[in-house]
Order: C-alpha cells, then sequence, then structure tokens
C-alpha cells in the first residue's frame, strides 16, 4: 500500500513539475468554476426554455454587448428590463389605487427602440382601470394611456397582458402633446418623441420616471397585482449581448460550458476504458478469441463514423444522450488496437507467467497487474479524448444535427451561421462559443501532453 502511495505521490510531483500540466489543469478549475456558476446561479428555466421563443421576448434582438459602449464616443441605449419597482398604495373614495413606478437615468446618444409594460392582475368583479404617465427630467409629464382591463369571467380572474410602445391608444394620447414641441414630431413614434427635447429631435437626457397606476373598485379588497415589469428596448445588453432569436448570448454560453464537459468527459472516459479491457481481453485471451474481437473492431473503424451519425441522428433522434452514446459507441475501437498491442508485451513479463502458475484468475491478473502497468497511458488517452468528443458534438450541432432543444457552443454556432452572422458582422455571436471551444480543447491537450511526457520520459519537457 505504502509503495503504491509512493507511487501515485511520484506521479503527481511529476505531474506538477511541467508547465503544461499546471496550465491545462488551471483552465480545467475555471472551466468547472463556470459550470458549477451555471447550474447553480443561472436559472434552470434558461436551460429548459432555450428553444421556447416566448421566455425571450423580453430580451431585445441582435443586440451588442453592453460594455462596447466604453470604447464608442456616442452611447448606445442599454435595454433595461426593470422587474422592481418602487410601490406606493393609497385609498381616495373607497377606491385602492396603487401605483408602481420605474425611475431610470437616460443618458445615451439615441434614442430607444421601444417599451413595453407587462402585468398581471387578479380580480373578481369590477375591472380595474389602469393609468399610465411619463415624467421627462424637463418637469414635463405626460400621460400616456388610461383604460378600463375587461370585465372578469369569473371570481378570481387573472388577467395578463403587455402594453407596447406602438398601441393606437398611446399614439392618440400623444396628440395633445404635439404643440409643446417646436418642431414637428411624430406621435406614432414614442420612443422618439418621450425621449426628444422640445426644440429640436435630439435626446433629453436625464431622470426618467414611468408611473404605472391601477384603480381597484372591489369593496372587499380581495383585488391584487401579482407582477408588473417594464422594459426599455435598446441596442446593448448585458456580457455577450444577444442573437437574432433574442437569447441571452450569455447564459448560453456558461450553461455550455457544463454541457460540454459532460460530453467530453463521459465519452472520454467511456470509450477509453471499453476499448481498454476490450483491446486486453483479446491480448490475454489469444488463440481464436483475439482474431475474432480484432475482426469486430476492423469492422467498427472502417464504418464512415460521420455519415452513420447523420443517418442515426435524422432517423432515431437529435437527443444529447443519444449523440452521446453515439460516440462512445464508435469512440474505444483506437484505445483496443493500442491496449492490445500493449498487452501482447505486459503478458510475456515474468511476473505475470509467475501469477499464471500460482493459480491467479485471468480476471485478477488483468486488473493486478496489467491495468495499472497501462493506466498512467489510459488517462492521456481520456485527456486526450475529451476535446475530439466536444469537437464532434460542435460539429454536428454546426451542421443542424445537434440536440435544438439546450444550449451548446455548438448549436449556438449554427444558429449563428444560419442567420449570417458572420457576414453582418456580428462578432459577439460567433467569437465567443468558438474562444470555449478553443479553451476547453487546449485544457486537456496540455494535460494530456503532461501526462504523455511522464508516461514516455524521452519526451521533451515543458
Amino acid at each position: 500500500m505504502n509503495t503504491k502511495l509512493r507511487s501515485a505521490t511520484d506521479l503527481i510531483c511529476r505531474f506538477i513539475a511541467l508547465k503544461s500540466g499546471l496550465a491545462g489543469i488551471a483552465i480545467l478549475f475555471l472551466l468547472i468554476a463556470v459550470s458549477t456558476y451555471a447550474i447553480t446561479a443561472v436559472p434552470l428555466d434558461s436551460f429548459r426554455q432555450w428553444n421556447n421563443p416566448n421566455y425571450w421576448i423580453r430580451y431585445p434582438k441582435s443586440a451588442m454587448p453592453a460594455w462596447t459602449n466604453i470604447f464608442s464616443s456616442k452611447k448606445q441605449p442599454e435595454h433595461l428590463i426593470m422587474d422592481h419597482a418602487v410601490v406606493t398604495k393609497g385609498f381616495d373614495q373607497g377606491v385602492k389605487n396603487i401605483t408602481y413606478t420605474y425611475r431610470f437615468a437616460y443618458n445615451y446618444d439615441f434614442f430607444p427602440n421601444d417599451f413595453m409594460l407587462t402585468y398581471a392582475l387578479e380580480y373578481n368583479s369590477t375591472p380595474p382601470i389602469f393609468d399610465v404617465q411619463v415624467t421627462r427630467p424637463d418637469g414635463e409629464s405626460l400621460d400616456l394611456i388610461s383604460s378600463s382591463l375587461p370585465s372578469p369571467e369569473g371570481p378570481h380572474y387573472v388577467f395578463k397582458d403587455t402594453l407596447f410602445s406602438t398601441e393606437s391608444q398611446i399614439h392618440e394620447s400623444l396628440r395633445n402633446y404635439v404643440d409643446k414641441y417646436s418642431y414637428n414630431v411624430d406621435p406614432t413614434r414614442p420612443e422618439v418623441m418621450l425621449f426628444s427635447k422640445k426644440d429640436n429631435q435630439t435626446v433629453l437626457k436625464g431622470i426618467y420616471t414611468f408611473s404605472i397606476t391601477f384603480s381597484f373598485f372591489d369593496e372587499n379588497n380581495d383585488d391584487k397585482i401579482l407582477n408588473s415589469e417594464f422594459i426599455l428596448g435598446g441596442r446593448v445588453f448585458g456580457l455577450l449581448g444577444t442573437d437574432e432569436l433574442r437569447h441571452d448570448l450569455s447564459i448560453g454560453i456558461l450553461w455550455g460550458t457544463p454541457v460540454a464537459l459532460f460530453i467530453g468527459l463521459f465519452v472520454a472516459i467511456a470509450s477509453t476504458f471499453i476499448g481498454l479491457f476490450y483491446g486486453l481481453s483479446a491480448a490475454y485471451k489469444g488463440k481464436k478469441t483475439e482474431p475474432t474481437l480484432m475482426i469486430i473492431v476492423q469492422i467498427v473503424i472502417n464504418i464512415p463514423v460521420l455519415f452513420i451519425l447523420i443517418i442515426l441522428a435524422i432517423t432515431i433522434g437529435r437527443s444529447i444522450f443519444l449523440i452521446v452514446g453515439f460516440f462512445t459507441l464508435f469512440g474505444w475501437v483506437g484505445m483496443a488496437l493500442i491496449s492490445r498491442t500493449m498487452g501482447l508485451q505486459i503478458k510475456s513479463y515474468a511476473y505475470v507467467e509467475a501469477a499464471k502458475l500460482l493459480g491467479e484468475s485471468d480476471i485478477k491478473i488483468i486488473f493486478r497487474h496489467i491495468v495499472p502497468q497501462l493506466l498512467p497511458f489510459t488517462f492521456a488517452s481520456i485527456a486526450l479524448s475529451v476535446p475530439s468528443a466536444i469537437l464532434g458534438e460542435s460539429g454536428l450541432s454546426f451542421i443542424g444535427l445537434g440536440d435544438p432543444t439546450i444550449p451548446t457552443w455548438g448549436q449556438i454556432l449554427h444558429d449563428a451561421q444560419s442567420s449570417d452572422a458572420a457576414a453582418r458582422g456580428m462578432w459577439w455571436w460567433v467569437m465567443p462559443p468558438g474562444v470555449m471551444i478553443g479553451i476547453t480543447t487546449v485544457a486537456f491537450v496540455l494535460i494530456s501532453r503532461a501526462l504523455e511526457a511522464i508516461v514516455n520520459p524521452k519526451m521533451k519537457r515543458i
């Protein structure tokens, strides 16, 4: 036991002495940290609803990352999703008034794209009334809409709706304020009119306040507001921006990390150990068993894998678990050939022959005397197989045969290619998934190189 412990300690010390191994491990720990953050901090619904357009309707379309404003003299408006408001309540002659106030600074050089208000209420008998008002930095207050909600269809009736800036009622209300401007304004474009100066059509910067007041007339006061949210449409958003489908790309990149590690590690470990024991079984048994097993290997190794994977993805399905199974099914043959060759050498060693003479079982000999000799090479093979699995899944997803229901780096690249993102200059859609694939690949290649240097001391150590 002490000998094995010293051997393991020596192996770790030799690995740490190699710069490539340390760099690979550092990157791997970073990827694990990102995966942990995605699993624990990012809402799980964003993973489950990745392919549901309604889930992403609040996000902007094809928005650049927010930090790009740092490098621009003209500041693009940031997309704001405000789901926390200042709530005030009051009673006036038996009417309960609840006001949600959204206050924000607008210091950008361009007008917003639009704005919308999402709300949900529960009421019983008399329909509530809601009023929307905006107060500009110059102190001017404009009433945008005053409307009654539909009559309830039963007790505890829940009504959900979204008020868009394109509503005709808002346009009609704004016509009452066109005389306040010294130039011709277009009330059908409230996102411009509300944020314009009065003397010229340039952005009026400062603090804006949008107030939404709900008036309830139910004497029992059972009516209530379930939620309210104000969204100001902008052209930049978040850390990595959004794509044509309104996906928050930072969420996609975060979720893609644990998915990539799962695919790479599961396929690499499963296929490597399947190939290891398959090849060792062929080498150790010999006689008629070895040729039969090797014929199977030759058949599998000559199958056009990409073509078969495409056929299987089309006919059976594109679930991520099926893809992992397909890669494992075809990924073990290389290790089987190598382990067979090495097993033929090891089984002729004196201590293996001695174990046979002492009557040890074949399984015991393989696991006790042969497998330990191949473990360093096995770990190196696993590390080198992880990038192949990740690149394989990314390649399938890129050509449209991956699992479209979950965010993977390959799926993000497929969506970008389908929308001509590169040709349209949408670099934030193309670069992050490509960089993440490259970083992950480099991490495992460095680890594999360090392990190979330990297995083969003649290799150059870096």
